[in-house]
């Protein structure tokens, strides 16, 4: 093994949260840093030749290898765990910018509650309405503690959108439903495309309200608090799953990568894969990370602060390679590495109605959303489930290739002429609407270490243990019966209800946002690290992601990332390294 050089800190993962770590140290500190990235690199040139749908949205061009690398599912302890072998369920990112450059760049935040999950929701409805299993917990973080950092990342990536509440007080055409802001976003929203504003008076005939999707593709110029400058969007429609060819949408290599790059102290090194995690059982401390650099050598890299910045799977996965911390059992219930997997609820309602849609423009995150059914926001005293979500319309700009083939519901052929026929006419007459739910977590969801199956290096798979249950299954009709009730105010002139949920379905894109497995909390007994990112077992590990959140919001997890990292830089640069121990 090659012994490398020491650095001050190394960081795991060159995404959204790698990248900004490395950018807040490399600026506000004198610290030596390396960026270690398993992917190749990336930059804006390389979207400039063009979107190739097949190559980007059918190939998975920016997606991991799951010929060299996946996990196992089983639904219960009493499965044996297969192998996903083809991107489904989700599609996990690789190289320089990570899932931030194929993103579609929705941008709400988590409603106020999720935060104070159980006392919030044992206050109003009493223990007893808690699902039988459940793993609910509080974060140890309030959402007046977060907020400003929501704050920063929406700066940082120039957020489209309106607010609807301003310090308590509620603003008209927002969100009502939302937790209390500092500030109105950085941007004004995009443009509604036609399937949008039928959504909006729907939902507005129907007594909710509607307000736009919260976006970081812009909607005009814009120039950050770093200094770095973006166009607006050109409703181009190829956006998820794609890297933006003119920097519209924001991605860790158009907002943090310049900067990184221009900072002497920041090393990026792409292609390297971390297999371990190094440190002293006695000291408590972490000693560096092992990994495969480009050419294939075996390195060690030593550090005196290390931080995870990968996605969910790999930060889990990582640190049960390593050995730090003790494995959950569902068993006892004692040991936290693991526990809490959850994954997002989508049900999509399919909505024909008899006028084009010119479904061919837009960006995917612009549209309209409605969130008087998210999170808390309506009473479930009488409902057979706890929490919601929302329900959205939007524009992503519907490619020929992946998007080609729906029909109504009346023509039952699914093949030959009157299918062609049907499909062509129907292609840009169709809109979707798209229901986005809370997961709750359980006893029995976790990942660990599968015993049989292994990477191309040798290194055992992670392994998920998960299903649907009845919480998600109860809330998945209800929200299939609203769905019902919107199409029918958009003029519908036939419905597709989302899928039956009956079991967790690998081949079923449920979106990439995965939380869990190495979860904050206020207790090293059932979390991994505290409020601040900080490993309870060694203070010089830091990690960041969707992995160390308890439970998932309805709301995609980026802007959540940011600000928990923004957070993370700001407790390592002002309080850890001033004073490098335990923050709590």
């Amino acid at each position: 093994m090659k012994n490398l050089p020491k650095v001050d800190a190394v960081i795991i993962g060159g995404g959204w949260s790698g990248l900004l770590m490395a950018k807040e140290l490399g600026a506000r500190t004198p610290l030596s840093i390396a960026v270690l990235e398993r992917g190749g690199p990336r930059k804006l040139a390389d979207y400039l030749g063009g979107m190739d749908e097949l190559e980007f949205n059918v190939r998975f061009r920016m997606m991991q290898d799951y010929s060299q690398e996946t996990v196992t599912l089983r639904y219960t302890t009493r499965d044996r765990a297969v192998p996903i072998r083809q991107l489904g369920n989700f599609l996990p990112g690789t190289g320089t910018g990570g899932a931030g450059e194929h993103w579609g760049a929705v941008c709400p935040r988590y409603v106020a509650d999720l935060f104070e999950l159980y006392t919030k929701t044992v206050e109003r409805y009493g223990a007893k309405k808690l699902p039988e299993d459940h793993a609910i917990v509080d974060w140890g973080v309030t959402w007046n503690e977060i907020e400003p950092y929501y704050t920063r990342g929406d700066k940082l990536l120039g957020v489209s959108g309106k607010a609807g509440n301003i310090k308590g007080k509620l603003i008209a055409g927002g969100n009502p439903f939302e937790g209390a802001r500092s500030e109105e976003y950085p941007t004004p929203p995009m443009k509604l495309p036609y399937a949008s504003a039928l959504f909006e008076n729907a939902a507005k005939s129907l007594g909710y309200h509607p307000y736009p999707n919260p976006s970081a593709t812009i909607s005009q110029a814009y120039t950050n608090p770093d200094g770095i400058s973006r166009p607006g969007c050109a409703y181009c429609g190829f956006c998820d799953r794609f890297g933006c060819m003119i920097g519209a949408k924001a991605q860790p290599t158009n907002t943090l990568l310049p900067l990184v790059e221009k900072q002497k102290s920041v090393s990026l090194r792409n292609n390297c894969a971390v297999r371990r995690i190094v440190f002293d059982k006695n000291a408590k401390r972490a000693r560096g990370v092992q990994y495969i650099d480009a050419g294939g050598e075996e390195c060690f890299q030593p550090a005196d602060l290390v931080v995870l910045g990968s996605w969910t799977l790999n930060n889990t996965r990582l640190l049960l390679l390593s050995g730090i911390g003790q494995q959950y059992d569902p068993s006892t219930g004692k040991g936290a590495v693991g526990r809490n997997l959850t994954h997002q609820v989508n049900a999509p309602t399919q909505v024909f109605v008899d006028k084009p849609l010119n479904r061919f423009m837009g960006a995917a995150a612009t549209g309209i959303c409605v969130s008087d059914f998210d999170g808390d926001s309506f009473d479930h005293s009488n409902l057979p489930f706890l929490r919601g979500g929302t329900f959205r319309v939007a524009g992503t700009g519907f490619q020929p290739i992946v998007s080609f083939g729906l029909v109504p519901p009346t023509v039952k052929a699914r093949w030959g002429s009157e299918w062609k026929k049907a499909a062509i006419e129907g292609y840009d007459r169709v809109a979707t609407i798209g229901f986005a739910g809370e997961h709750i977590a359980y006893k029995t969801h976790y990942f660990d270490l599968d015993p049989r199956y292994k990477d191309h290096l040798g290194d055992p798979l992670l392994r998920m243990t998960l299903d649907w249950r009845e919480n998600e299954l109860k809330m998945v009709e209800f929200a299939n019966a609203k769905a019902a009730e919107l199409a029918r105010a958009m003029g519908a002139k036939a419905v597709i209800p989302a899928p039956s949920f009956e079991r967790y379905d690998t081949r079923r894109y449920q979106s990439t946002h995965v939380q869990g497995g190495t979860i904050m909390g206020k207790s090293p007994e059932a979390s991994v690290v505290n409020p601040w990112g900080q490993s309870w077992e060694l203070p010089n590990l830091f990690i960041m992601g969707a992995s160390t959140f308890p439970q998932n919001g309805a709301a995609n997890p980026t802007t959540s990332v940011l600000a928990f990292s923004y957070r993370t830089a700001d407790a390592i640069i002002g309080r850890y390294l001033k004073s490098p121990a335990a923050l709590a």
